[in-house]
């Protein structure tokens, strides 16, 4: 496990765009009605609604209410979310499960790497019928992150994690730079998801890149290990970790759909076949 500052840093250049985004993204909420159920949909970590917009669109297409907010600190600039906080993250998710609520009887919550955490740490706090996470860090990933908002005051911006694709040419919507403030931000998020963990009763799907650059296997096995009944966990061979705009993206779309299904949110019928577990690949690779 290497340093903060290692780990921050080592992913791709990529070039600074309009509103300190790299590529040309679109940043922007949304919001699809339907019903009568509905689905959360959170992004991530210096990321944007741009890296989980196909996700929430899939959802809606099936005839779902969907919410899919831009987090305080995201879509501005790296300075604006260095002065942030991890409540007001979790303050603004809270405060779409309720836009949601108003129009929709039984609410899902998908998150992607850091919308994954704040996921589980709604579940812990409200009604959520089914959790569906992608690649979902509640782990610090590296050593360091402890120390982050002392670092910071000698290092406040670092190479940012974004675009983490194998996909060529796509990019997610992040920013360049990482502030080293909002990473301590993100550890004492984590820190406060695991902490709450246990309040977590809704069925939870997670969907695991067999290669990340940004977030370790120990979510993941934390999660297995400490969510009851124990997650469904479902491969994705082909993807990095911003899956939902990967390769991949089509077993998401597809399974994600099936297991809410299954977790009783009306919806048109979709094929549910099961998928496979990373241990039925290992049975049969």
């Amino acid at each position: 496990m290497g340093h903060i500052t290692d780990h921050f840093g080592k992913r791709r250049d990529v070039a600074p765009a309009g509103r300190g985004y790299s590529g040309d993204v679109d940043v922007s909420p949304a919001q699809w009605d339907g019903g009568p159920d509905g689905v959360l949909v959170l992004h991530g970590f210096t990321g944007s609604p741009h890296s989980v917009r196909p996700l929430a669109a899939n959802f809606a297409e099936a005839g779902l209410a969907v919410e899919m907010p831009l987090l305080p600190g995201h879509g501005t600039t790296v300075h604006d979310m260095s002065t942030r906080t991890w409540r007001e993250w979790t303050q603004a998710v809270d405060e779409a499960y309720w836009n949601l609520r108003s129009r929709a009887e039984k609410v899902a919550v998908a998150g992607l790497s850091m919308g994954g955490a704040l996921a589980l740490h709604l579940a812990a706090r409200r009604s959520v019928e089914a959790v569906v996470l992608v690649n979902p860090g509640v782990v610090d990933p590296v050593k360091g992150m402890a120390w982050a908002r002392w670092l910071a005051y000698a290092i406040p911006k670092i190479r940012g994690v974004g675009d983490d694709i194998a996909k060529p040419g796509v990019t997610e919507g992040s920013y360049p730079q990482a502030p080293l403030r909002g990473a301590a931000q993100l550890h004492e998020l984590f820190k406060e998801t695991r902490r709450v963990l246990p309040a977590v009763t809704a069925p939870v799907q997670i969907y695991r890149s067999l290669v990340d650059h940004v977030v370790s296997d120990a979510s993941h096995e934390y999660l297995m290990t400490h969510l009851v009944p124990e997650p469904e966990l479902v491969p994705l061979p082909s993807s990095y970790h911003v899956a939902t705009l990967d390769h991949d993206a089509p077993t998401i779309f597809r399974g994600s759909l099936a297991f809410l299904d299954r977790c009783g949110l009306r919806l048109p019928v979709h094929d549910s076949s099961p998928l496979p577990t990373l241990e039925t690949k290992e049975r049969t690779s």
